[in-house]
């Protein structure tokens, strides 16, 4: 059973199931319109569970099989709508990355696995998480977790379970290191 698109995303691509109308295709004369149809609609449905990098979205595209000509058109497309922006792509998972507890280098990381790094990323990561909101994190996620620790009765154990927890949080080690000194 095919997958409905939003009405929004098919009168944004000049594309109604219901009509034979093709999607807008006046940028890319030389494709075929079947094979370009098929990825089109394949990466609108992907676009509309949540935000893609335009390298996740690359790379979803070709585990379906599509060729790369067609893949190469369909994202550009998809970015000409504005369906995907690594800039807001970014904003929005750094924001969500941040509430889940994790710190900047957990967040750089795992922005690197979807394809967001560069100057620009890095950027938008220090301009959204400051000092204060990785110490304010780091401070909301050891409390949720104080209890794991306090079994431990051997303060320098104790210590070193926390710095390993928050450390494979992505903290930097001077936020664990002044969060370890006040408790």
């Amino acid at each position: 059973m095919p997958c409905k698109l939003s009405s929004e995303l098919e009168a944004r691509v000049h594309y109604h199931p219901s009509s034979n109308q093709q999607p807008n295709t006046m940028d890319t004369p030389n494709i075929s319109k079947g094979d370009y149809q098929k990825v089109l609609n394949s990466a609108l449905r992907i676009l509309t569970g949540r935000d893609h990098s335009k390298y996740e979205l690359t790379q979803k595209l070709k585990q379906r099989g599509f060729t790369p000509g067609d893949i190469e058109k369909a994202v550009s497309e998809c970015e000409r709508f504005d369906y995907i922006n690594d800039v807001r792509t970014s904003r929005v998972y750094i924001r969500q990355m941040t509430r889940k507890g994790y710190g900047r280098k957990r967040i750089r990381n795992e922005m690197n696995k979807k394809g967001l790094s560069g100057e620009r990323m890095q950027n938008i990561l220090s301009e959204t998480v400051s000092d204060a909101d990785e110490r304010e994190g780091a401070t909301r996620i050891l409390k949720k977790n104080i209890k794991r620790f306090e079994r431990e009765s051997d303060l320098k154990k104790r210590r070193d379970k926390i710095y390993r927890f928050l450390y494979a949080r992505g903290f930097s080690q001077d936020t664990i290191r002044k969060l370890i000194k006040e408790s």
